[in-house]
């Protein structure tokens, strides 16, 4: 049973930082392309950055230079850094196999950056 468990959003102010975490389990990162994306109310969800099986790591020109994305045995992370107010919005973990593109997702959690 595949399980992604993010935890780490919350409120913070302009210029502020958090840690998103994804608990994983269920899967093998060497055959699961990891990624976060986020989505705003109203809006379509995006992506904001993935780590791939080949240990590569691309991010949306929104968060370039302020966002990482890292992985260790079983937690993929996001470090958000010099948040900003249009990074408002739900973050979800997902999975996606290399091969046959079947897709997991996790519950999501909210990050607010606000004064």
């Amino acid at each position: 049973q595949v399980q992604l468990v993010e935890s780490g959003g919350g409120m913070v102010q302009p210029g502020g930082f958090l840690r998103l975490s994804c608990a994983a389990s269920g899967i093998s990162f060497s055959v699961y392309n990891m990624g976060w994306y986020r989505q705003a109310p109203g809006q379509t969800r995006e992506l904001v950055a993935t780590f791939t099986t080949e240990r590569t790591t691309n991010y949306a020109d929104s968060v370039k230079g302020r966002f990482t994305i890292s992985r260790d045995r079983n937690n993929v992370y996001l470090q958000m850094n010099s948040l900003k107010p249009e990074d408002t919005s739900v973050y979800y973990c997902n999975a996606r196999h290399y091969l046959t593109q079947r897709s997991y997702w996790g519950q999501g959690t909210q990050v607010t950056v606000s004064s």
